[in-house]
């Protein structure tokens, strides 16, 4: 666990401690090895704080020094923590401007304080970016409506007159809280010590499992996140009880969109090393999901070794993040070359509903692979290769309610089908969820469990939504939309009063909402439907792919990555990972109609109606996807058409967006 601070003290004691003691603190906390630059960035910050803070009128409150931002891995510099407002100080010594990346790093800094740090929720959070060599600049105090201010910019010298501008003036002070400079100062301990619980981005969480955090750190404390973390202590449950009493078992993990899966799957994989008997791998058919938290991974092994002094090269990283994280076709036709039970004990299959049936798994198999025949569906098949063991084995299916967007992605039958008819000494795990439409296609999975010795445990559900931590409601709202109940819409939409959702017809004006409603590094960018074709008069070539690890990694000034909005991501690309900000593009594959939703494919110069239930089922699951993509807020775009095109005629889209916005979703213009 990282430790909240390397050095916190009140203003008063900061003063009179030597600065020579005050580094001292600071060398014996830092357990990286020490380079000579930071060394002198601290006592440049020491010797300055010291010169500034004495120069408040008012001295009462707590200096802190590398305060700890978990979430991120990072620590802040310097917190000033006065007349209830909190000071971050970020430095850049020896710098002449303060650039756009210092700015965007302090500011996310102070969101991720507001957003999961308990007693700074109710706190004004000032940031501010300080290179030494700069010149002056002239200030003014801008507040964000949750009481953040805009990063301030300083060379040092100005500190105290920064810090007493905000908490001397009234007229400076946010609106939502005015009266906060003569609120009692909460105790320094109090302060630094208040909960820290997070909602990581997957890659984030990914990142925090495989540095051997637990989930429980990496959470929320709420109800949703007291699910997970029994969830996961569940699953850990039933792999000890497997390898104790040498039995086979197979866990079914349903949750909503966002609720968790993928992190419980991923705390699984990457709680044992590869040397442990326990060692598990998370196994993903989601291509881009696999490419980007590799390439993750790896960056921050590779950057993490650098911090620490030593040299770690990508190539290496790759290697050993593999070990955790594989394509299930890579695990599969690894098992077809050999009929060698696998190394590993514990398998997670993510997106388990997405395995392809046996038809399916036939013509890839014969036709891409060369095999003579294959008579097996891909449930069966995974299946039976961790059958192979002698001693025990478990394996963990992640399955998502109304995921299924590819044509021969079998659902769950499939699974149940498999076991019935194939491994009868294999024992069930499920939370009873299951036999919801969502999950079994309107199959009756309810005999095939009662001929079995399946186990119910309800912790293997997730109900709550982690993802939007702002709108725990979203997934129901979405599935309200998918659904085409709009006055069930309407009032859900009522209840995500912290969740921004506006509409409009105009992609300058959704791109323009979505640089407004962002800032630091929070991620945005814009998706669409694989179906959306005639999305292309507009600019966006859902054809065109884009590079998964760039698009959802890469910063803001990297015209590859999401930020620039303008390359688009499809429901194929995106599911599983997420953004902050999201911009829905909506083509007429999905329209509405006075009958309800219509579902449509393109094809050769005009659309043809979808009429197979399994296809249209495929086509409102993109929709969900895409819907339940943002964690903050999102926009979606509905074309005005143009009635010289057949293929874009308005009336493809006119009722569509009046849909919508009878679903309580704000126009803008």
């Amino acid at each position: 666990m990282l430790r909240r601070a390397y050095y916190q003290k009140s203003i008063r004691e900061f003063l009179t401690d030597s600065s020579e003691s005050i580094l001292g603190t600071l060398t014996k906390a830092h357990h990286f090895s020490l380079e000579i630059q930071q060394t002198n960035a601290w006592v440049c910050q020491i010797s300055q704080l010291k010169q500034q803070l004495g120069m408040l009128t008012l001295s009462d409150g707590d200096v802190f020094f590398e305060f700890a931002i978990p979430r991120m891995g990072k620590r802040v510099d310097a917190i000033v923590h006065s007349a209830n407002v909190i000071f971050l100080i970020e430095y850049k010594v020896g710098a002449r401007t303060q650039d756009r990346a210092a700015m965007d790093q302090v500011l996310d800094y102070a969101l991720d304080l507001k957003n999961f740090h308990e007693h700074s929720h109710d706190k004004p959070i000032v940031p501010i970016v300080v290179a030494t060599a700069a010149s002056p600049v002239v200030n003014t105090v801008v507040w964000f409506d949750d009481s953040v201010a805009r990063p301030l910019l300083s060379n040092g010298s100005d500190l105290a007159s920064l810090i007493e501008s905000v908490t001397g003036d009234p007229r400076s002070r946010p609106h939502a809280i005015q009266g906060f400079g003569e609120m009692p100062q909460a105790p320094m301990a109090n302060w630094a010590e208040g909960g820290y619980h997070p909602t990581p981005t997957i890659v984030e969480a990914a990142q925090a499992l495989y540095q051997g955090h637990k989930v429980e750190e990496i959470s929320r404390a709420d109800a949703g996140t007291k699910n997970l973390t029994l969830t996961a202590s569940a699953l850990q449950a039933v792999v000890q009880e497997a390898r104790a009493n040498s039995r086979k078992a197979i866990c079914f993990v349903t949750g909503v969109p966002g609720a968790g899966k993928t992190l419980a799957g991923l705390n699984i994989s990457t709680r044992n090393d590869s040397d442990s008997e326990e060692h598990a791998v998370f196994l993903s058919g989601n291509g881009p999901l696999v490419t980007v938290l590799r390439e993750a991974l790896a960056r921050d092994d590779v950057a993490r070794a650098s911090m620490r002094g030593d040299r770690m090269d990508k190539k290496s990283a790759f290697e050993k993040v593999s070990s955790f994280v594989q394509n299930i076709h890579h695990f599969r036709d690894e098992a077809l070359r050999s009929d060698k039970p696998p190394v590993e004990h514990v398998v997670v299959f993510d997106e388990a509903q997405r395995a392809w049936d046996r038809e399916h798994a036939e013509k890839f198999m014969t036709q891409k692979r060369g095999m003579p025949s294959f008579d097996m569906s891909e449930p069966e098949f995974l299946i039976s290769v961790m059958d192979r063991r002698t001693d025990w084995a478990t394996i963990i299916c992640l399955i998502g309610g109304g995921q299924e967007i590819n044509t021969g992605e079998a659902g769950l039958v499939e699974w149940f089908s498999a076991l019935q008819n194939h491994f009868p000494d294999w024992h069930i795990y499920h939370s009873g969820h299951i036999i919801h439409p969502n999950y079994s296609w309107g199959q009756d999975l309810n005999s095939k469990l009662s001929r079995r010795n399946a186990t119910v445990v309800e912790d293997l559900h997730l109900a709550v939504s982690v993802r939007s931590y702002r709108a725990e409601k979203l997934s129901e709202f979405v599935g309200a939309v998918i659904e085409g109940d709009s006055t069930r819409a309407f009032a859900l939409k009522a209840e995500l009063t912290h969740y921004p959702l506006a509409i409009t017809r105009d992609l300058a004006s959704a791109r323009r909402w979505l640089r407004l409603q962002a800032r630091g590094t929070e991620r945005t960018g814009l998706v669409a439907s694989s179906g959306a074709l005639r999305l292309k008069p507009e600019g966006l070539h859902v054809k065109a792919k884009i590079d998964p690890e760039n698009w959802f990694l890469n910063g803001n000034d990297d015209v590859r990555s999401s930020y620039y909005l303008e390359d688009v991501a499809t429901e194929f690309d995106i599911q599983g990972l997420e953004l902050d900000w999201v911009g829905v593009c909506w083509d007429a594959d999905l329209r509405q109609s006075p009958q309800g939703w219509s579902h449509y494919n393109f094809r050769g110069a005009a659309w043809q109606r979808i009429n197979d239930e399994v296809r249209r089922t495929y086509r409102a699951n993109a929709y969900r996807v895409l819907l339940t993509r943002a964690r903050q807020g999102m926009v979606i775009f509905v074309p005005q058409g143009e009635p010289e095109d057949k293929t874009r005629a308005p009336e493809f889209y006119d009722e569509t967006y009046a849909f919508l916005r009878a679903c309580g979703i704000e126009a803008i213009p």
